[in-house]
């Protein structure tokens, strides 16, 4: 989305563009190379929240940047903790949109759940952000930016893993969000390793095409939810342009492992015969599955599976030689559902239409 500020945002380039940029920029002032550089190790390795906070240049040399670069921040509009040290956090953009982004610790790793979108265009219908309609794209300051403004707190709070797993489908967006896993990845950005991101999708073929397209080993997850088209049909209405076969055969040809994510909806998928069905999937193309308990916040209607069942659900997959993992429900005393947070602030206002541009094109 388009600003009023037409300087450039140094936040939505990646390093090499930045870079060139940058020393483009100098060199016609005759300033030093290195300047440049100076410049890029405080947009992310040391942030600044002002090009005037990059100290070590000269005020004239700041206030003349200024005129044509800018650095983007997103506002802190509300901070929620957990008693199991979840924490959430909604960021104001500079429009006015809401988006989260959710800090969960276990033992020496911290996960950091992202947004790709503002809303999301795609109606799941046990998810929050789904019932809250599309409002629009993020662009690669306010995804990367996320992780930026938690290593500006302080204490800095920096992640060891991501997943692309808070509001919104990442591979709709995939103009933004192809330069963001540079600059998740790039170690003169934030340096976090390609096997510790997750791209977590409904299936959008196309952009599972372009994720495995790139060189870095970035991870893939796929929301199935149900293990036939027609219930998948009925939870999840994209399944009509990406069908669970074809969906299937995509994570069959990704090189690299997959995760099924299953969220277990008591009465719904929770069934002996749908971990059966399950297990036939994922022994197709070798997916790793997570299981995942509804929460309650975020329900739409729908009702959490009993422990007891989900533990059945797990044994039934395991004993199917399928390697599956039950995930620990995080943040029940706080609106840590996805897109929860957000809805409580904004209530649910009129979606935005889908327009071309925001489809995924493979180059």
């Amino acid at each position: 989305m388009a600003t009023s500020d037409s300087r450039i945002d140094l936040l939505d380039l990646e390093p090499d563009v930045a870079l060139a940029q940058l020393r483009t920029w100098m060199n016609e002032r005759g300033e030093p190379a290195y300047r440049a550089t100076q410049v890029l190790g405080r947009l992310w390795q040391k942030p600044v929240r002002t090009i005037d906070d990059i100290s070590e240049l000269p005020k004239a040399l700041r206030e003349a940047l200024a005129v044509d670069f800018r650095i983007s921040s997103l506002e802190l509009a509300t901070r929620q903790a957990s008693i199991d040290g979840t924490e959430k956090f909604l960021f104001r953009l500079d429009d006015g949109q809401l988006i989260e982004t959710v800090a969960i610790p276990d033992g020496d790793r911290l996960t950091f759940c992202i947004s790709s979108q503002a809303g999301c265009a795609l109606k799941c219908a046990f998810c929050a952000t789904g019932a809250m309609g599309f409002q629009r794209n993020l662009r690669p300051s306010e995804i990367a930016g996320q992780v930026r403004e938690l290593r500006m707190l302080t204490p800095a709070i920096v992640p060891t893993n991501i997943v692309f797993m808070g509001m919104g489908e990442p591979l709709m967006n995939w103009k933004a969000v192809s330069p963001t896993l540079t600059l998740l990845n790039d170690p003169r950005a934030l340096g976090i390793g390609a096997r510790h991101i997750t791209i977590s999708t409904v299936g959008v073929l196309p952009g599972i095409q372009a994720l495995a397209a790139r060189p870095e080993q970035f991870r893939l997850a796929i929301s199935i939810h149900a293990p036939s088209d027609e219930l998948r049909q009925t939870l999840m209405p994209v399944n009509t342009k990406y069908p669970l076969a074809e969906v299937i055969e995509a994570a069959k040809e990704f090189d690299r492992r997959v995760t099924f994510e299953y969220v277990m909806l008591g009465g719904v998928n929770d069934q002996p015969e749908h971990a059966a069905q399950l297990a036939q999937l994922a022994r197709e193309c070798r997916a790793f599955v997570n299981l995942i308990p509804l929460h309650p916040g975020g329900g739409m209607g729908f009702h959490p599976t009993p422990a007891p069942v989900i533990a059945s659900f797990a044994k039934a997959l395991r004993g199917r030689s399928i390697e599956t993992a039950i995930r620990r429900s995080r943040g029940l005393d706080i609106a840590a559902a996805c897109g929860q947070l957000r809805t409580e602030r904004l209530g649910r206002r009129l979606p935005v239409a889908t327009e071309d541009d925001r489809e995924v094109h493979v180059a």
